[in-house]
């Protein structure tokens, strides 16, 4: 199984899964439990597989949500990711600068945020996505 994390060398990759509408939220392998933890808080799904070898863990936006609550919810979490340290990268397909903005103000005014509400727009994205190759 990949992870995009691990790959990159992030603390979270935001990403829509290829060819499904599920937005992701991949941490590195071992990550740790604060973090897993903060994803949580933040209204993500926690998921995992267990393995004979291996536990693979990550987190998805819920699903239940509609398309643009979905890529509200994630982009929110970024502020608050980065303000407790961590390196985030979000695609520019589940980015919503409006929802990032948001979030960033509430954070910058000590104003609560619900666990459960839809995050504000995430920050740009540190690289871009790869683009098609093309002959």
């Amino acid at each position: 199984m990949g992870n995009r994390a691990d790959e990159y060398g992030t603390d979270v990759e935001i990403y829509r899964k290829a060819l499904t509408t599920t937005i992701h939220a991949d941490t590195p392998t071992g990550a740790p439990e604060q973090l897993l933890d903060l994803l949580d808080r933040l209204g993500l799904d926690r998921q995992e597989i267990r393995t004979a070898g291996p536990v693979y863990m990550w987190h998805v936006v819920p699903e239940h949500l509609d398309a643009h609550d979905q890529k509200r919810l994630a982009s929110r979490a970024i502020p608050t990711l980065l303000m407790a340290g961590y390196k985030v990268n979000c695609t520019p397909e589940v980015f919503d600068r409006g929802a990032y903005e948001q979030a960033a103000h509430e954070i910058r005014s000590g104003k609560p945020r619900p666990a459960t509400q839809n995050p504000a727009p995430a920050a740009a994205p540190e690289r871009p996505a790869p683009s098609p190759h093309t002959p």
